[in-house]
């Protein structure tokens, strides 16, 4: 449903978000704005509408990533040797740093954009996958069919992708639907310090940025419904990824 909304912004937005009314100012939620207005006037509604397809795709966008990188590197190291070592040492390297604060770090000197906040947000959520597949591929290099496949002759190739990879895909779309909810967090808590998103592109950590000051002047409500949104959506995630786990694992708690 958020993402048939996000996709149908243009048709669904009562406002142009991007419309400025200064004379409207702060405006409480009624009949004309169904969630109020912002402290220039915009309409909330139309802003939550259009920053959902944002917030959205950089969620998406920077779990995909997450998951591909991890899914090769962590291939990679289950061939063991110097490369899975390599692999190995970079993984706990990386997780030994704050990723929050490397992402401020690093944005604060190549500027924002979405594409830079997705790739950077990619950044901090291969890690995990990496560690899961490395340890699930290296269980299964002992079963018996894989075995029986390198006895027949086959290439280290065709095991990975007959053998290997469908029976990681689906611990690893699980961990990509947990990823879209970490990554969604991680963007509109920079978009919320003001080194995420560019103001001009609404998403909903941008709005939060803009709500600091009008929670001074009263305006709770521009504050109240996009952190609602995002606690709904990264719900929403966790839940179907929960749901996934179940589905693949049912002897799972």
């Amino acid at each position: 449903m958020l993402a048939m909304v996000a996709v149908l912004a243009p048709a669904l937005a009562p406002y142009d978000p991007a419309r400025i009314d200064l004379a409207t100012g702060p405006t409480a939620p009624g009949p004309a704005h169904p969630l109020g207005t912002d402290m220039m006037g915009r309409d909330l509604l139309s802003r939550l509408l259009f920053g959902a397809r944002t917030s959205l795709a950089v969620g998406i966008g920077a779990a995909t990533i997450a998951a591909l990188l991890g899914l090769a590197l962590g291939l990679a190291a289950a061939n063991g040797g110097l490369v899975d070592a390599a692999i190995c040492r970079l993984v706990d390297a990386a997780m030994a740093i704050p990723a929050f604060f490397l992402l401020i770090a690093l944005q604060s000197i190549l500027g924002s954009s979405v594409i830079q906040v997705v790739l950077l947000v990619s950044m901090t959520g291969w890690m995990a996958v990496a560690r899961v597949v490395r340890a699930l591929a290296m269980s299964l290099k002992g079963r018996e069919y894989v075995l029986a496949a390198r006895a027949l002759g086959c290439s280290t190739l065709r095991i990975l992708v007959r053998h290997l990879l469908p029976n990681l895909a689906g611990q690893v779309v699980v961990l990509f639907a947990l990823g879209v909810a970490d990554a969604l967090l991680m963007e509109s808590a920079l978009s919320f310090i003001g080194l995420g998103i560019p103001p001009t592109q609404p998403s909903w950590g941008s709005i939060l940025n803009d709500a600091q000051a009008a929670i001074l002047s009263g305006a709770w409500w521009v504050a109240l419904f996009p952190g609602l949104m995002i606690l709904a959506t990264a719900l929403a995630i966790n839940l179907v990824g929960d749901g996934l786990r179940r589905t693949l694992d049912p002897g799972a708690p």
